[in-house]
């Protein structure tokens, strides 16, 4: 009697068989967002949030720099005025308690802005991306609406003014930030969509050859076993034959 596999149990020649869809069948634009998510079969991350971590360390650390070089004069210019009357015992204390001025400065506005730029930075390229791959093309358009969600959101506790002014900005920030990422992409050759789809077309290929592959083997081994299975049977007539030819045993004497 056949036993019901378990529900996880899944069968892997159908998960072979999964990847082998057309590559250019029709696709909804929310698998293309899922896709930049998941890992594929080698366990690595899509491109697109490959790029979205690696420009959000980077903000970060713009801003970070950005952020505490002028901080930290600034601390240390305002330090310097506010101790003229203050006493130190020897001239590496002073100049100690300067650069701690400073690099209080530093890491205080540099973590501030860090943190904010790359705030920016990761929420204006998941958008777009996404935007990107649910409309299977990168225009301009995506980078102006990424720009104007972004810029909504930072600018959103400032109320309804707020949120328009922030949305009217980063929408027109969104519009040299496209221009130069499709720019960039046009002088690569191909945009990244496009370079997607290549990419499936040629694990396609790829799991054909290895389905092909699969086949062949499959007829040799069958080919094999009819074989030892012939080769089996024959001996065992040979055998029978001998058997039916020895002569009879002579009755035993009573």
């Amino acid at each position: 009697m056949a036993t019901d596999a378990p529900p996880g149990a899944q069968d892997p020649s159908n998960s072979f068989l999964g990847g082998l869809r057309d590559p250019d069948s029709q696709e909804s634009g929310w698998d293309r967002v899922r896709e930049i998510y998941q890992r594929n079969e080698r366990g690595e991350y899509s491109q697109e949030a490959e790029f979205i971590l690696k420009s959000a360390l980077t903000g970060a650390l713009v801003g970070f720099v950005y952020g505490g070089v002028p901080a930290a004069r600034f601390s240390r210019e305002q330090y310097i005025k506010r101790s003229q009357a203050e006493v130190y015992h020897h001239r590496v204390e002073a100049v100690r308690s300067v650069h701690n001025a400073a690099l209080r400065g530093f890491i205080r506005y540099g973590f501030r802005w860090g943190w904010r730029i790359a705030a920016f930075v990761s929420i204006f390229n998941c958008v777009s991306t996404g935007l990107s791959a649910y409309r299977d093309k990168v225009v301009i358009s995506n980078f102006i609406a990424a720009g104007a969600v972004t810029g909504g959101l930072f600018r959103l506790s400032l109320g309804l003014r707020g949120l328009v002014g922030g949305s009217v900005i980063g929408g027109l920030l969104g519009v040299p930030a496209g221009a130069l990422i499709s720019g960039l992409q046009t002088l690569a050759g191909q945009d990244l969509r496009e370079h997607k789809r290549q990419e499936r077309r040629q694990l396609h290929e790829r799991k054909l050859q290895e389905w092909a592959e699969r086949v062949a083997l499959t007829d040799i081994v069958v080919e094999e076993i009819e074989a030892a299975a012939q080769e089996s049977s024959e001996k065992e007539v040979e055998k029978i034959v001998e058997l039916l030819h020895l002569p009879r045993n002579a009755a035993p004497e009573e």
